[in-house]
C-alpha cells in the first residue's frame, strides 16, 4: 500500500478506499441484522476488512493538505460512516440492488479496492481483538522541494513508517485503534525533515438493531507541506501543528430511509516555520477550534435510484491578530440523486448553497451555488473510470481567512493488470478565484501510481505525483514532479 506521506493527494485517495472498505466490514453485522439481507456485503466486507487493514493503519485519519481546495477523486463510503462526513459520496441504490444472501464476487468489485484471497493481511489475534502491525521503509525524489518558480531544489528523502491496528472482534459495540508514526528525512536539506504522529479510536455503540452512536477521536503531530493552499506562502520549512479531532453522530435506519446528525469539533495550535528569506513565520493566529452540527439523509428508492440531502454549519472560533480576524460563520448544503443507468454505469449528481460569513469585513460573506457530479464506467472487469466534476464556495482552509469559489474537472482510471498489480492514474484541473485577496490560481494535476503485491505479508509501490499550479500572484506559482519507491511489510 501506499506508504510516505508526501503524495497527500494520492494517499487521501488510497486511505479513503481503505476507510470505506474498512467500514463496510464493520457494519456488516448490524446491516444483516437490521435489514434481515446482506445487501451484498458479505464477500466484499469480510475481505475488505482485511484487505484494507494495511492502509488504513499506515495513514490513519490525519488532516489533508492539498495543493488544491476540492479533494480528489474518492472510493463511495458505506453507510452508515458517510453519516460522519456528509458530503461524501454514498452508492445508496446499490445497497437495494442485491438479493439477501447473495455475494459479491472480487471481479465485481471496484478495481481499487478489490482483494483476490491470498492477499489479505493476516493479522495476530489475542483473545477478542486483531492486532495488525506493518512496517514501510521507502524512498523519495523531490524535484522542487520548496514549491517555488526559481532558484529550484531537489533533494532525495528517506521514509519509515512504523504502524499498529487494533479492533475489537466484538459483532456489538465494535472499536479500533489506530496509531502510526511518518519519518521523512531529506539526504541534503535536513530543514525539510519531519516526523508525523497520530492515534485515533473510532467505533460505534449499538442503541438497537437499527440504531447506533458513531464515534471518531483521533490526536495527533502533523505537518502543513510547502506549497500546499494552507501553507504559508514563501515558508521553507513544513508548518507544524497539533490536532485533535471529536465527532459524535446518532444514525437510525427506517427501512428504506436513514437519518443522521451529530456535531464535530477540531483543534489547531500551530507552530512557527522559517521564511526563505530565513525570517520567523510565526503562526499563532490560526491557533483555536473549528464547531460543526451536519445532519443527513438518505432514501433507496429501487435499485437503480437513490436520494440524499446533506446539510452542515459551522462556527470558527480562531485567535486571529490585532489585525484582522480569522472567525467566521456559515454552512453548506447539498441534495441530489444517487443512480445506475445501466449495469456498467452509475454515478451521482447533487446541487447547493454554500455561505460563510467572515468577521474581518475585508473578506466578508462568501457565498454562492455549489455543484458536484460524479460518474463511473467500467467496460471490462478490468477497468474502472472515474469522472469528477465539482463547483464550491469555501473557504481554502478552515483555519485560513480566505475565501475562494472553486471548479474542478478531474479523471481517473483503475487497471487491474494482474490480480495483484494495480495501475491507478488521475488527471485534474481547477481553478480557484480568491477572496479578500486579488488572486485567481489554475492548478494542473496529476497522479500515477503501480501497486504489487507480493503475498499476504508485502508489498511494493511505485508512486508518481505532478502538481503545477499558475497564479497572477508570483509567490505562489510552482510546479514539482515527486517520485517515490516503498516496500512494505504487514502481518
Amino acid at each position: 500500500m501506499r506508504i510516505d506521506g508526501v503524495f497527500r493527494f494520492f494517499i487521501e485517495r488510497r486511505v479513503a478506499a481503505a476507510r470505506n472498505e474498512t467500514r463496510g466490514g464493520v457494519l456488516h453485522v448490524l446491516l444483516k441484522r437490521m435489514r434481515g439481507r446482506d445487501q451484498g456485503c458479505t464477500a466484499r466486507s469480510r475481505r475488505g476488512a482485511c484487505c484494507s487493514v494495511l492502509a488504513i493503519v499506515i495513514a490513519g485519519a490525519s488532516t489533508p493538505v492539498y495543493a488544491q481546495a476540492i479533494s480528489p477523486l474518492t472510493p463511495l463510503a458505506s453507510p452508515p460512516w458517510n453519516a460522519e462526513t456528509v458530503f461524501e459520496s454514498v452508492p445508496y441504490a446499490k445497497w437495494w440492488s442485491r438479493y439477501p444472501g447473495e455475494k459479491i464476487d472480487p471481479e465485481d468489485q471496484p478495481v481499487l479496492t478489490r482483494q483476490w484471497p491470498g492477499y489479505e493481511a493476516h493479522g495476530i489475534r489475542n483473545g477478542a481483538w486483531m492486532y495488525y502491525p506493518s512496517l514501510s521503509a521507502g524512498a523519495l525524489f523531490d524535484s522542487n522541494v520548496f514549491a517555488t518558480d526559481s532558484d529550484r531544489k531537489s533533494d532525495i528523502a528517506a521514509v519509515l513508517n512504523p504502524s499498529l491496528r487494533v479492533t475489537s472482534l466484538s459483532e456489538r459495540n465494535p472499536v479500533t485503534f489506530d496509531a502510526y508514526v511518518k519519518s521523512r528525512q531529506y539526504g541534503h536539506y535536513s530543514s525539510l525533515d519531519q516526523t508525523d504522529a497520530s492515534l485515533r479510536a473510532k467505533g460505534r455503540i449499538d442503541i438497537a438493531h437499527d440504531s447506533a452512536i458513531l464515534y471518531n477521536f483521533q490526536a495527533a503531530y502533523l505537518h502543513e507541506a510547502i506549497g500546499s493552499l494552507s501553507s504559508p506562502l514563501g515558508a521553507a520549512e513544513p508548518t507544524p501543528y497539533a490536532y485533535t479531532h471529536e465527532n459524535v453522530t446518532y444514525w437510525h435506519q427506517f427501512k428504506r430511509l436513514s437519518v443522521s446528525f451529530g456535531i464535530r469539533n477540531d483543534n489547531y495550535d500551530f507552530g512557527s516555520t522559517r521564511a526563505q528569506n530565513g525570517s520567523t513565520i510565526n503562526q499563532d493566529s490560526r491557533d483555536g477550534s473549528i464547531y460543526a452540527a451536519h445532519g443527513r439523509v438518505d432514501y433507496a428508492v429501487g435499485a437503480n435510484l437513490g436520494l440524499f440531502t446533506a446539510f452542515e454549519g459551522n462556527v470558527r472560533d480562531l485567535k486571529g491578530s490585532p489585525s484582522g480576524s480569522l472567525s467566521s460563520k456559515g454552512y453548506r448544503s447539498l441534495t441530489g440523486i444517487n443512480f445506475n443507468l445501466t449495469h456498467l454505469i452509475g454515478g451521482e449528481i447533487g446541487a447547493g448553497y454554500t455561505s460563510q460569513r467572515f468577521d474581518d469585513p475585508a473578506i466578508g460573506t462568501v457565498s454562492g451555488p455549489a455543484f458536484r457530479a460524479l460518474l463511473t464506467w467500467s467496460p471490462t472487469r478490468k477497468i474502472d473510470v472515474k469522472l469528477k466534476a465539482e463547483e464550491i464556495a469555501t473557504e481554502a482552509v478552515e483555519t485560513v481567512a480566505s475565501g475562494v469559489r472553486a471548479q474542478s474537472v478531474m479523471l481517473g482510471l483503475d487497471y487491474e493488470l494482474r490480480r495483484n498489480v494495480v495501475l491507478s492514474t488521475i488527471a485534474g484541473y481547477e481553478n480557484d478565484k480568491f477572496f479578500g485577496q486579488e488572486r485567481t490560481d489554475k492548478v494542473y494535476s496529476a497522479t500515477a501510481s503501480l501497486q504489487y503485491l507480493l503475498n499476504r505479508y508485502s508489498s511494493i509501490a511505485l508512486n508518481y505525483k505532478y502538481v503545477n499550479r499558475n497564479s497572477n500572484v508570483p509567490t505562489a506559482v510552482y510546479d514539482k514532479h515527486e517520485i517515490g519507491l516503498d516496500v512494505t511489510a504487514h502481518f
